[in-house]
Order: C-alpha cells, then sequence, then structure tokens
C-alpha cells in the first residue's frame, strides 16, 4: 500500500486560515449570486426581456455577470429592497389594525339587554324606556342607555 496518510499535524495552520477564508467566499459567491437572481424577478421596471437576459448573463458568465450587474444596478438594489420592506411593513401594520378593529366590536346584544335589564331592576328606567331601549338593541340601531347615566333613548 503506497497510499500517503495524512494526520492532522500534517496541515499547517495558515492552511486551516485559507481552507477556512475560502470556504467563507465560496458562501459569500452563492449568497450575492442569489440575491441578484431574486433582485432581478423583483424589479419591476425591467421587463421580461431585460429580466430575462440579466438571468442569462448572471447565469452563463456567472463572475463577469455578477459583477457588471453589481457595477450598473447596485445601488437600486438596496432601493428596491427597503421599498419591499416598507410594503411587507405597512401590510402588516394594515392587517393588525384591521384586526385589532374586528375583534373589538363593543359589547353584543345580550350584554346589552342584561345591562338595561339591571337598570330598570333598580328602577333607574320605566317600563317603556326599557321597551323601547329593547327594540333599538335588538334592531342593531344603536346602543342602549349606559348604566347609571339616568337618560333615557328616544324612540326611533
Amino acid at each position: 500500500m503506497s497510499e500517503q496518510v495524512y494526520l492532522a499535524y500534517d496541515y499547517p495552520l495558515l492552511s486551516v486560515f485559507w481552507t477556512m477564508f475560502m470556504f467563507f467566499l465560496w458562501i459569500a459567491w452563492f449568497v450575492l449570486l442569489f440575491r441578484i437572481v431574486t433582485d432581478i424577478f423583483r424589479d419591476d421596471t425591467l421587463g421580461g426581456w431585460g429580466k430575462t437576459g440579466w438571468l442569462v448573463f448572471v447565469l452563463v458568465l456567472p463572475f463577469l455577470g455578477v459583477f457588471v450587474y453589481v457595477i450598473t444596478r447596485g445601488k437600486t438594489m438596496g432601493r428596491r429592497e427597503v421599498a419591499q420592506a416598507r410594503a411587507r411593513q405597512e401590510a402588516f401594520d394594515s392587517y393588525i389594525r384591521e384586526t385589532a378593529k374586528a375583534g373589538h366590536r363593543g359589547p353584543n346584544s345580550v350584554d346589552e339587554l342584561a345591562r338595561l335589564s339591571e337598570i330598570r331592576a333598580r328602577g333607574d328606567i320605566t317600563d317603556e324606556e326599557f321597551r323601547r331601549a329593547k327594540e333599538l338593541v335588538l334592531s342593531g340601531s344603536g346602543p342602549s342607555e349606559r348604566a347609571g347615566s339616568g337618560t333615557s333613548t328616544s324612540a326611533p
């Protein structure tokens, strides 16, 4: 067996750092390549042929294509990414506002009728005022009186 065996102490420390550096550059290269491909598809100002041309250029001649893309369109890459992040944040904020509004509907008619019944039982409103307020609550026209307000609701 003339096969040579390398042990850990046969690989110098500088070679370990060099290997790690090359591995880091290789990973960084793929991250940059994927970001550029994503940016090509994200760009609304490019037409279909423009996107196809850039994509072919970046994939067929990757080093030259990526460097030319970064030189010519590098500034707008950041702007597009910021614009997309803002749009996502605005959509999220809008969703939260709509959900919060929908979740806070106020008391339902059962709660309103129970409150009206308590007010009538205490003697704060008459039976006629209770009937009118109950009709308002059941018809969905508006809320009944608040507990202890002392004023009556008007007829519709």
